[in-house]
């Protein structure tokens, strides 16, 4: 166990295009008011964690996701382009519907999972599994005995689950991938262990206090 790094894995906060359902893929879509309202609060709920890094996806909705929880605890935030969301290519910018519409066959294929399928321009989900896994190893493995953080986004924390409980890529998701929500994640050489996932209670209750929270940057 000495060698065990201990992982909080965190989706970035919301975005105009989550409430849309409109694909971002690596377009580089920023928080909307509740998603930085979102990231304030997860920043006061880990406030006390003995983090010793924060790395990030270097997308900006993922970024400043980190940077509320990085500066408060006086880290720099550390991006990594692994991090990234899936690239869908030319899904892109359009909506659920419009996929559906516009290109039936390929939405049927994304839809029942097929691994090797890939939209235009853009990555599988071997290949996205294949990114992230790397990506959150090599991280892990510099921190060993440490907790260190990693904002990232849904596919990012889609495949960390999947990791940690051994899932092939194509089980259906039973699982929730909320905006800020906490993931716990244990790393050994010997791979992933899942700890708790989908903590949100950080986002119940009223936002009275939200504006006495700094992240540094005095913004509150």
């Amino acid at each position: 166990m000495t060698e065990a790094t201990r992982i909080i894995a965190i989706r970035h906060g919301e975005t105009a295009w989550n409430v849309d359902t409109r694909i971002q893929g690596h377009l580089d879509i920023p928080l909307n008011d509740t998603g930085r309202l979102q990231a304030q609060r997860m920043a006061r709920a880990l406030q006390d964690e003995p983090i010793t890094a924060v790395y990030a996806s270097d997308l900006s909705r993922a970024f400043e996701t980190a940077q509320w929880l990085a500066r408060p605890l006086g880290l720099g935030v550390q991006t990594d382009q692994g991090l990234r969301e899936r690239s869908f290519g030319s899904f892109e910018g359009k909506t659920f519907v419009e996929i559906e519409g516009l290109l039936p066959e390929q939405a049927r294929r994304w839809r029942q999972r097929d691994p090797a399928f890939t939209p235009d321009g853009g990555e599988s989900l071997l290949d996205l599994q294949r990114r992230v896994v790397d990506t959150a190893e090599r991280l892990a493995a510099r921190h060993t005995g440490e907790l260190i953080a990693l904002v990232g986004h849904g596919g990012v924390m889609d495949v960390l689950y999947r990791a940690a409980t051994r899932l092939d890529l194509q089980a259906p998701r039973t699982w929730a991938l909320g905006n800020t929500a906490i993931n716990r994640l244990l790393w050994t050489p010997e791979g992933f262990t899942l700890v708790g996932w989908a903590d949100s209670r950080h986002l119940e209750g009223d936002d009275s206090g939200d504006d006495h929270f700094s992240d540094g940057t005095g913004r509150g």
